[in-house]
């Protein structure tokens, strides 16, 4: 079972005892199907696709087969990765589609990337930038191969190793950050107030160093106050083999880091209380971190980041586990100097007058947009007022052009001008001097007269 839990330990949890485990098969009066406990976050950008692939490893006999056979150096060779030509069809098109899947989501975050710093419309060569990826092979994106599996062992042993220090750094920012600005607090206090501030804040550290004393974590005085206020055993008994059987909650053989991690918890609450002011749970989690790195440092004699029941009891027989002296807290280490701490607030400083900068020319372009945009807005009243004279002069022209009507709703008509008299037509006979008048319609009564003489002819009798 130990050798069960090589890969998922050595990919998904070098060094941070983050591991899925398989707990051992025990008789129980009633089969209760119990769901495996999801395996803690990495911290890896990946995290999702190393587990997926973990998970689907697991289900291949041949696989788990030559995974017990194998040891730490097999995992971390890449040796372990030329099984995978051999696992089911299956497995293998699954394991195809995660590696699709992944490589689309790699492109989303270029993609994500380069919208943001606003470099658009250009050509963006993906197997360039996949290069950067070293979790996988960017040459093959749709198939998965024992490369694949070989990089992605190395990629996250490689990052988990230097989980730590990045964890240790980022402290170390915190704690600089926190000292830098209890400093500019206290500059903008009157005199009085400042010395104030400063009495409080000696009381406080003063009031946070009072606690028992803490004993060296993995020494027999650590183990046996857990042995006595955990367990509830006599430390006259104290065992260090039944100590690790008790203490191997997942009993795969092994104290991870997790179950080591546990051991601390009463040495941490006799420092930390989130109900006090003066305690930060953020220096817990540090000191947390530092107690593991020191058993495992003294302990894990093949760094493989696991403890076996061997290797601990060696660390029982070793002079420093009876005679251990007590544990420095991280109050009373020097976390960074004077000197690195200057160098941080000048650093600071620097990013802060560039972050002024960009705010100002930020500043001033939002002045041009919104004088842009009065101008733009006049623009715009100016048109409406054209807009809204030429509809006006065309509905005035409409409404003259429309005939008119009575007050019964009928159709006026307009008087017509008479026309005008053909050019080759002599003029009315009015308008030739000394003629005599003409009735308008004389015409008219010259062609009916001989008409009515025909209809009425005189008959001489004669």
């Amino acid at each position: 079972m130990f050798k069960m839990m090589h890969l998922t330990w050595f990919v998904s949890a070098a060094l941070l005892g983050l591991v899925t485990c398989v707990p051992i098969e025990r008789a129980k009066e009633k089969q209760d199907v119990e769901t495996p406990p999801e395996a803690p976050d990495t911290g890896l950008y990946y995290h999702r696709y190393l587990q997926e692939v973990i998970n689907v490893l697991e289900t291949d006999g041949h696989f788990r087969e030559k995974l017990q056979a194998a040891n730490a150096d097999d995992i971390k060779s890449g040796k372990l990765s030329k099984e995978l030509d051999f696992v089911s069809h299956h497995v293998r098109t699954k394991l195809d589609e995660l590696k699709r899947q992944e490589v689309s989501r790699l492109r989303m975050l270029l993609k994500a990337k380069m919208d943001a710093t606003l470099v658009q419309n250009v050509q963006v060569d993906h197997l360039a930038l996949l290069k950067q990826f070293e979790h996988l092979d960017p040459q093959n994106q749709h198939t998965f191969e024992a490369r694949d599996l070989e990089l992605l062992i190395q990629a996250a042993t490689k990052d988990l190793e230097n989980y730590d220090a990045a964890h240790h750094e980022e402290f170390k920012r915190y704690e600089m950050m926190k000292e830098h600005e209890r400093r500019e607090y206290l500059k903008s206090l009157d005199e009085e107030k400042r010395r104030e501030e400063e009495a409080r804040f000696e009381e406080m550290k003063k009031k946070h160093k009072e606690h028992p004393k803490v004993n060296a974590p993995g020494s027999r005085d650590q183990l046996k106050e857990v042995w006595q206020e955990t367990d509830g055993l006599d430390p006259n008994e104290f065992n260090p083999k039944t100590f690790f059987k008790l203490h191997d909650t997942n009993s795969d053989g092994v104290l991870d880091e997790q179950e080591l991690e546990a051991l601390f918890t009463k040495e941490l609450e006799k420092v930390y209380d989130p109900r006090n002011e003066e305690d930060d749970m953020l220096e817990m989690e540090e000191e947390r971190l530092r107690m593991r790195e020191h058993v495992m440092k003294n302990v894990d004699l093949n760094r493989d980041r696991l403890v076996t029941l061997d290797e601990f009891l060696k660390s029982t027989q070793k002079k420093e586990f009876n005679e251990a002296d007590g544990w420095e807290t991280v109050d009373e280490t020097e976390i960074y100097s004077e000197e690195e701490l200057q160098r941080f607030e000048a650093k600071l400083a620097a990013e802060e007058a560039k972050l002024s900068q960009q705010a100002e020319h930020l500043r001033q372009q939002h002045q041009e947009l919104q004088q842009r945009q009065v101008e733009l807005d006049a623009q715009k009243k100016d048109l409406q007022q054209v807009m809204l004279r030429m509809e006006q002069k065309k509905s005035q022209q409409q409404s003259e052009q429309a005939p008119q009507v009575g007050p019964g709703g009928e159709l006026k008509f307009q008087a017509q001008p008479p026309h005008a008299a053909p050019a080759d037509q002599a003029p009315p006979p009015e308008s030739q001097p000394g003629a005599p008048a003409v009735q308008e319609h004389a015409p008219q009564q010259n062609q009916v007269e001989p008409l009515q003489n025909q209809q009425h002819p005189e008959v001489d009798i004669q």
